[in-house]
């Protein structure tokens, strides 16, 4: 029986589980995956919170501490796509646990080796690592959910994702001051096994896709609103990763008195306010909120480059900024998901490129704006990126995502 059901298809084109039979969401896969999206973005940013305990620890600059981080965006920008191609036909669970295994092993070696080109290479790994767990979330979390509340599943399995983005840099220092940078990396090594042993217990599994079922990648990224909804993607976390990468220059030249850290807990704070209203209403409004979160963006960084010089509207900016981005990437997971069907998986590890591609193409352009336009021109070049992202959204996504809902597809 059970086999049965987890071989049927359901209107999404995602094979059905035991759990989707009804109508209530599994919250311990659910959180077992938000543990796995935890663990990843805080093996990614923990050595921006452990900078120059690591440079003493390694005898290194605090710079080459600092491609520590690059190490990891490049494993996850290089290997997302064809690691996920590779791994199609693999059953879904025991993917995801050797994805989190392979964490336990890259902190601990990172958390025990003393020579820089091994660290880094576990630090390439981990990003390898995270393409994986980035590339199976989402879909993972559509799999084992009633498919009305796929949108909600999404957002819970990617609330890991949301603490750790906030809380993760200050509490990996807090974690080095305490016991040091080697004890924060074999903390996540710990925490890993403890998600492997959860996993085992919690996760439902799913068999892979048959070689004769796996259309081409190509196909896959031409199919309806893909294109568009990865262009939004990027047009949207480029134009984030300029402000919040640059963030302390910005607010050098705004004339406002507040630390960088001040301004960032506030952005978290609109963000996890975002991450639970979209949770609970993406499977309704996936359209308005996805206009909305682009409108609310774009609103913000005109305030942003009109009242630099009030704090009180800067800080009313930089909230409307996180409402903007919190759930931002629920909403595109779960527009993927619809558009990908039994090929989500592929399709994510597009999107794990293309946000890490965005991240660096951000990277690099918001340090050349930074010398040339200086940061005062941040705002306004953010904007005009929306106005491509909005257009993506008005020209392409809209169009597949107003045909499914006229189909009664998972939009209702």
């Amino acid at each position: 029986m059970i086999g049965n059901e987890a071989q049927s298809i359901r209107p999404d084109g995602l094979p059905a589980s035991v759990s989707c039979q009804t109508d209530k969401l599994p919250l311990a896969g659910l959180l077992t995956l938000a543990g796995a999206a935890f663990i990843t973005l805080m093996t990614e940013i923990m050595p921006a919170g452990l900078l120059s305990s690591m440079a003493t620890g390694l005898s290194i600059s605090e710079g080459m501490t600092g491609q520590f981080i690059t190490a990891f965006a490049c494993g996850a920008l290089i290997a997302a796509i064809p690691v996920t191609a590779v791994t199609r036909g693999m059953r879904r669970k025991p993917l995801m646990l050797a994805a989190i295994a392979g964490f336990a092993i890259v902190n601990l070696i990172t958390a025990l080796s003393t020579n820089y080109p091994i660290s880094l290479m576990a630090r390439f790994a981990a990003g390898v690592f995270g393409g994986v767990v980035w590339s199976l979330l989402a879909g993972y979390a559509v799999r084992m959910t009633p498919q009305h509340l796929s949108g909600r599943a999404i957002a819970i399995s990617g609330a890991g994702a949301a603490v750790a983005l906030v809380l993760g840099v200050p509490a990996s220092a807090l974690l080095g001051r305490i016991i040091g940078w080697q004890g924060a990396f074999g903390t996540m090594s710990a925490i890993a096994i403890l998600l492997i042993v959860c996993g085992l217990i919690v996760l439902p599994d799913f068999p892979g896709q048959k070689k004769s079922e796996r259309p081409s990648l190509a196909a896959i990224f031409l199919k309806a609103g893909i294109p568009s909804a990865l262009l939004v993607v990027f047009t949207f976390v480029a134009a984030h990763s300029i402000l919040y990468v640059y963030i302390e220059p910005f607010l050098g030249s705004a004339a406002v008195s507040a630390s960088a850290d001040t301004v960032l807990f506030i952005f978290g704070l609109g963000s996890f306010v975002s991450l639970w209203f979209v949770g609970a209403t993406v499977d309704r409004w996936l359209r308005l909120l996805l206009v909305a979160s682009i409108g609310t963006f774009a609103l913000a960084a005109l305030l942003l480059g009109i009242c630099s010089s009030m704090p009180v509207i800067v800080y009313a900016a930089v909230f409307a900024w996180g409402l903007a981005f919190g759930g931002f990437a629920t909403l595109t997971q779960t527009m993927l998901s619809r558009f990908a069907g039994n090929t989500v998986d592929v399709a994510l590890s597009m999107n794990t490129t293309v946000w890490n591609g965005a991240v660096a193409t951000a990277g690099v352009g918001g340090g050349l704006l930074l010398d040339r336009m200086g940061p005062t021109s941040f705002p306004w070049v953010v904007v005009a990126t929306l106005i491509v992202s909005l257009g993506a959204v008005i020209l392409g996504v809209d169009k597949v995502l107003a045909r499914d809902a006229a189909r009664n597809l998972p939009q209702r």
